[in-house]
């Protein structure tokens, strides 16, 4: 006879988690298989479950569509095998709308239809830091602009972040040394004395980095998930590939039933020299032949771009000081072009941790208008070693408050998102604009401070315009409408736009 379990009501794209007792003998995390069937009428979605210490499984399942569900389980275990049930799934509470997919070839939106216009950050670290930091990070981001926020799995090692985390994702068998430098990492070298049973995992330290995933879920925060990093003192980045692939699995099936969940395969990939091209092609179909929901997925680079072409890879996460390079690669690869690392706002000794505020929001601005999506960072000194990009905190910089503004802009925009188009907006090379045909164009000026500019719009077309200072957040409407060959009055300022919006015919 099978087990059962009570019906429950879960809200569209909620999770739903189902604990089950089993044996904590042996090693659970090899000796253990644990999968569930989840149907809705014709439709049948499977799903790993995982094990979470002291005897106790889980499976986490997050149904996509309103109605009555049935699940039934498999395992190897006998008393983990054959538990059936039902569930209802109900309409999704106010502020869910489901996962973020591709849209329109370039752009993103809910699963529900919602356009996302992504305004993100990274706070590479920032779950790794204890709970007094990464409280006052939540209570930053509650008043900040992001709606994403790049973050990763393994605890980092690099300059402003050389403490000790709380927990490490495998047991710890031996701690070693942590003094081991970029230098050393580059030649292969890695600190002495670490050493982890990597046949286990601690589920103190995925319970501690689920709550901090769940905690930018009720921000409204998409958590951008990054699997591995170079930035390593411990030995994460050089596990063997049986390792790679169980902790890739378990990742998945603890994360994926969270709707907010993205999977970087790794920052700065190219600089994990003990992985080559191959291990991230199969990182990728591993992530997706485990993921029932298919988040999106990226892999970011240092140097060398990895082939955006494949079809397991969603969108470009790109590094790159120049945003307005969005529109050649979005063309290139026919995605989304990310720009989630273009310099960071601060006054570190880096060059890519020391651009001026006003530079951090032209390069969003810069991105906006080649119908691309840029990312933020926040590197100010700090007598104890807390920024923003490695740790989280507080933010320091002045651009937070202007990339609000655009957001709201870009929110008020076009659903269907930003794609360049030439000569509407010119002289001669042009400015870049973005926008769609016939409808509304956003063009911007840069560093250039044209005093007027020729606009060009379809031929018995009217338009009403908007001159944006991007710095000072204003916006100062056009006492005329604009037509084709309209000269417009600039105000001979850098760091402006000009915003057309077509009247109703």
């Amino acid at each position: 006879m099978s087990n059962t379990t009570n019906a429950t009501t879960i809200e569209q794209w909620g999770i739903f988690e189902l604990p089950l007792h089993g044996s904590a003998e042996g090693n659970p995390y090899l000796d253990v298989e644990l999968t569930a069937e989840f149907s809705y009428k014709h439709r049948t979605i499977k799903v790993d479950g995982f094990y979470d210490g002291n005897g106790i499984y889980r499976l986490r399942f997050m149904p996509d569509t309103q109605g009555t569900w049935r699940y039934r389980t498999r395992s190897n275990q006998d008393v983990l095998n054959d538990v059936e049930g039902t569930f209802s799934c109900i309409a999704p509470a106010p502020g869910n709308h489901g996962p973020v997919r591709v849209a329109n070839t370039y752009h993103f939106a809910y699963a529900d239809g919602t356009p996302y216009k992504q305004t993100g950050t990274t706070c590479y670290a920032w779950a790794h830091q204890g709970n007094a930091l990464e409280e006052q990070t939540l209570a930053t981001l509650r008043d900040a602009p992001f709606n994403k926020l790049r973050m990763c799995v393994f605890p980092k090692h690099y300059s402003f972040n050389e403490n000790e985390p709380e927990y490490y994702p495998f047991p710890c068998l031996s701690r070693g040394s942590s003094k081991w430098d970029f230098d050393q990492m580059r030649k292969g070298e890695m600190p002495a004395g670490w050493s982890f049973d990597f046949s286990r995992f601690d589920p103190a330290f995925f319970r501690h980095f689920e709550r901090r995933v769940a905690d930018l879920l009720a921000l409204g925060i998409e958590a951008d998930i990054i699997l591995f990093h170079p930035y390593d003192r411990w030995g994460f980045s050089r596990m063997d590939a049986q390792t790679d692939e169980r902790y890739l699995r378990y990742v998945v099936a603890r994360l994926a039933a969270y709707r907010n969940v993205w999977w970087s395969m790794a920052n700065e990939y190219d600089l994990m020299r003990s992985k080559t091209m191959a291990d991230w092609d199969r990182f990728f179909r591993i992530v997706q032949e485990s993921d029932p929901y298919q988040h999106l997925r990226s892999i970011h680079n240092c140097f060398e771009f990895y082939d955006h072409s494949q079809p397991w890879v969603t969108h470009l996460s790109i590094q790159r000081p120049s945003p307005a390079q969005a529109r050649l690669w979005r063309e290139q690869y026919k995605k989304p072009a990310v720009f989630d690392e273009c310099c960071y706002e601060g006054n570190i000794e880096y060059p890519w941790g020391n651009i001026s505020g006003e530079e951090m929001v032209h390069r969003f601005w810069e991105g906006a208008a080649n119908g691309g999506y840029v990312g933020h960072g926040d590197t100010f000194l700090h007598p104890e070693d807390i920024l923003w990009w490695a740790k989280g905190g507080v933010l320091h910089g002045q651009s937070a408050p202007r990339i609000a503004f655009l957001r709201r802009i870009l929110e008020d925009g076009p659903i269907s998102g930003l794609n360049p188009i030439d000569g509407v907006v010119s002289y001669r090379g042009g400015f870049p604009c973005a926008g769609q045909e016939h409808a509304y164009y956003l063009a911007y000026f840069g560093q250039h401070q044209p005093a007027r500019i020729p606009v060009n719009v379809p031929e018995g077309e009217q338009y009403r315009g908007e001159i944006i200072d991007t710095w000072q957040m204003t916006i100062t409407p056009l006492t005329e409408l604009v037509v084709c060959g309209t000269v417009v009055k600039l105000p001979g300022k850098p760091y402006h736009a000009l915003l057309l919006r077509r009247v109703n015919q």
